[in-house]
């Protein structure tokens, strides 16, 4: 059966795609269809076609899922924040843990994947620490903030978002309220045009405190010690900075940041230990979650306090200092300048010595000093952006043949793709542990135990 563009069909759902996407088969033909979840039974209009294959706009459900449930937030379709609302919190985890075993077996080439189950959450909502609100106008020059639909720039004005703190829509009601009293207008992403981009808010889940950040298409806000004032008086506000992002494109945040009012960061705890948090830092979103991820790092690189660890893409230092209390040693390795300072300062906040930060690029920095022979390692951290390790810094790995590297992936495509890589390198995967430190969305976090061959060592 030929099947063509604008076609209706009715199909039964009996995947997910990797985006959240339902997936069905009509005489063969595979649709994929954003907001169709497994068991739903569709119709959908077929909107464009490959070969063996094609994408389809849900129009109705015949039958609905026993495992759909209605979203908590009514934006939740149109959104691009969320892809998984309609789906029983259950079966999301079912989705994620099954998206990680397909993707180490389909591209990491493994044929039993020693899976433990996925760690979930008691209450999947509201647990984001941190949260970046687009500003713009709408179709009748009203001032609005929210999200941006999903592939797009537009956006889906909402002020409630349920994965974020509720403190979050107090501090929006203020903002546009200045905005809308002295007519300051919002950034014009097609023009490059107006002044406010994007509000900042990122909040401290144990210690209380909230950070604004305004960031700017110029160098000053207008009345801004009124509007200081007002958000001062918020419980828990203890930093108000403005950042300045005069250039064109997607970049959120700028080089120059501006202290207002309080102090130039906040601070959370994970565990006992004690972090600063700048509009800049890179800190997980889910505490809750962060604290069971990182003891689980703990556990699979098994220290017994006379081991030395490299912590490579370090960040501002949390995994480091979560292993230097039971190392002999810990170095770790971060691109971003600032966030190795940040690192430092870290271990000097919680009174931790045996750290050493190196800023730079880790597989630049620790191929040179192992090849300078400076380097022993007995286990191997990494904790890569999406797109995974370097291929020159898994060679370095392979060289310098720690016992363990424990893999903390974000991707577990990237993350595959590296582990099929150190099994040809003479390792093999002891346990895979999914967490999900982002409910509600496509993504998850995984971390991985693997083991150097006794062949090998």
């Amino acid at each position: 059966m030929e099947f063509c563009k604008n076609q209706v069909v009715a199909v039964t759902i009996e995947d997910m795609g990797k985006d959240g996407e339902g997936i069905g088969k009509v005489d063969g033909f595979t649709l994929f269809i954003k907001d169709a979840v497994i068991g739903d039974t569709v119709q959908a209009r077929i909107m464009k076609t490959k070969n063996n294959y094609g994408y389809a706009r849900l129009t109705e459900i015949l039958t609905p899922s026993s495992h759909r449930v209605e979203p908590r937030c009514p934006f939740a379709r149109q959104c691009g924040g969320c892809q998984l609302q309609a789906l029983a919190y259950p079966q999301q985890l079912a989705f994620k843990e099954n998206m990680v075993r397909r993707n180490l077996e389909h591209i990491g080439g493994m044929q039993e994947v020693p899976m433990e189950s996925i760690i979930g959450m008691e209450e999947p909502f509201h647990y984001r620490n941190k949260a970046q609100f687009p500003i713009g106008l709408d179709k009748n020059g009203c001032i609005v903030t929210g999200f941006y639909a999903g592939r797009t720039h537009q956006i889906i004005a909402n002020r409630e978002c349920h994965l974020g703190v509720p403190q979050n829509r107090l501090i929006l009601d203020i903002v546009i309220h200045h905005m809308e009293k002295y007519h300051i207008a919002p950034y014009d992403e097609a023009r490059g045009k107006g002044l406010v981009r994007h509000l900042l808010i990122r909040y401290g889940f144990r210690t209380g405190e909230l950070l604004v950040c305004l960031i700017l298409n110029g160098k000053s806000f207008p009345h801004i010690e009124e509007l200081a004032e007002t958000l001062s008086r918020l419980p828990g506000m203890a930093s108000i900075m403005l950042n300045i992002n005069k250039r064109r494109g997607n970049t959120i945040l700028g080089e120059q940041t501006v202290l207002v009012w309080g102090k130039p960061y906040i601070t959370d705890y994970i565990q006992d230990l004690q972090f600063r948090i700048s509009p800049q830092s890179f800190f997980q979103v889910n505490p809750q979650q962060t604290e069971k991820m990182y003891a689980k790092a703990l556990e699979y690189a098994n220290l017994t306090g006379k081991e030395t660890v490299w912590d490579l893409y370090c960040g501002i230092g949390t995994i480091s200092l979560f292993l230097a209390r039971a190392a002999k040693k810990v170095c770790g390795v971060e691109i971003v300048p600032q966030a190795a300072k940040d690192a430092k300062r870290n271990a000097e906040l919680n009174g931790v010595k045996n750290v050493e930060f190196f800023a730079g690029k880790a597989e630049e920095i620790l191929p040179e000093k192992c090849q300078g022979g400076q380097v022993h390692a007995d286990v191997v951290v990494v904790d890569p952006p999406r797109k995974g390790c370097d291929k020159k810094l898994l060679d370095t790995v392979v060289r310098m043949g720690p016992q363990r590297v424990v893999y903390v992936s974000c991707d577990s495509a990237t993350l595959a793709r590296d582990v099929k890589y150190l099994r040809e390198g003479g390792y093999e995967v002891e346990k895979v542990c999914p967490i999900d430190n982002f409910p509600m969305t496509c993504h998850t976090e995984c971390v991985v135990s693997i083991q150097k061959n006794s062949a090998n060592i």
